[in-house]
């Protein structure tokens, strides 16, 4: 048993260090999209065919725009046949006569090791999850559902190591941006689970709470992909338009994303004011305030000055902290109610 239990306890470590890890991936991440450098490496998992890329276009044949065009046409076409097995027809449909995503960009050698950073993080991402799986192996027998869930967690990367190779070559089409990015909230969850049900996190007992923490993480979710949806419009804005006019011609889908935090908002002030009524903790009602507050700063600041590139993927990661710490107290009270953690 204690070799058990050393097994464990590495695993919690472990799954704590790879949290960490996606973090600092999601905030990489949010560098890449806000440098617009996300087509840096026109394929995957190679950048320009090469496993370290090219500093200069003089390193790439004179037809690079033509080929790589090419393998995306090719890449996006069995794409859309996927999708249309699986009965998105209208996505498929968009796919393939949406003939921009063939147009090839002009090399630029600072935004291809930008994104070139990008997978590396998402390597090291990959073999911290290899990891887990590894040592999940000593806890099957004591502990299966840490083992299945570090199963999950490696199938979720390497679905995830696809789609992100989608996202590519659909040229960061904005539906296929906003599916990558919730799978990397789904593997965030996925982690604080395993993290809770391996560890002995220790937080009061605390009742009545769970469904405004639901309401909490449902409110971020949508204002989440409320989100996505403006960073697609900026997206497009950016191709005609200089920063200083982007928000100001964002239209509906800017007020929907600002609207929203109304609610966002208010799902915090009734979580905090349930807090207050069956708990002393005060990380329980100070952390999400804090987290909460910043988020609607950054997202103030983007909108009152002309969205700072450096203000993007911090804005970014604030909303996945957020709904990581959500999910862990919530994660972390009915573990408690299981007697799965105990004081």
């Amino acid at each position: 048993m204690s070799e058990v239990v050393a097994a464990t306890r590495r695993f919690h470590k472990l799954c704590l260090s790879t949290l960490v890890a996606v973090y600092f991936l999601v905030l990489v991440g949010g560098v890449v999209r806000s440098t617009g450098s996300g087509m840096g490496c026109p394929d995957w998992p190679t950048c320009f065919g090469q496993w370290v890329p090219p500093t200069s276009v003089r390193q790439l044949p004179s037809d690079y725009k033509q080929q790589y065009s090419y393998y995306r046409e090719r890449k996006n076409q069995k794409f859309a046949l996927y999708l249309s097995i699986i009965g998105l027809e209208e996505s498929s449909k968009m796919i393939l006569e949406n003939k921009a995503i063939l147009v090839e960009s002009d090399f630029n050698a600072t935004k291809t090791w930008v994104e070139y950073i990008n997978r590396l993080a998402g390597v090291a991402i990959g073999l911290f999850i290899i990891a887990l799986f590894v040592v999940s192996w000593g806890t099957r027998k004591a502990s299966p559902k840490i083992f299945y869930g570090s199963l999950a967690a490696l199938i979720l990367v390497v679905l995830q190591g696809w789609f992100g190779s989608i996202v590519v070559s659909t040229h960061l089409t904005s539906w296929t941006v906003t599916v990558h990015m919730f799978l990397a909230m789904l593997l965030i969850a996925l982690l604080i689970w395993l993290m809770v049900r391996s560890g002995q996190e220790k937080i009061l007992a605390v009742t009545g709470v769970r469904i405004w923490l639901a309401a909490g993480m449902l409110a971020l979710l949508i204002q989440t992909f409320l989100g996505t949806q403006v960073r697609g419009t900026l997206d497009r804005l950016a191709l005609s338009l200089d920063r200083d006019y982007w928000i100001s011609n964002a239209g509906f889908d800017f007020i929907a994303h600002r609207s929203f935090s109304w609610v966002v908002i208010l799902s915090q002030v009734g979580l905090w004011l349930k807090f207050r009524k069956t708990t002393s903790e005060k990380s329980l009602t100070v952390v999400p305030f804090l987290l909460i507050l910043t988020s609607l700063i950054t997202g103030a600041c983007m909108a009152y000055f002309a969205v700072p590139a450096f203000l993007q993927p911090i804005h970014l990661l604030l909303a996945m902290v957020t709904f990581g710490w959500f999910f862990q107290v919530y994660v972390e009270i009915g573990a408690r109610q299981e007697g799965v953690i105990k004081n």
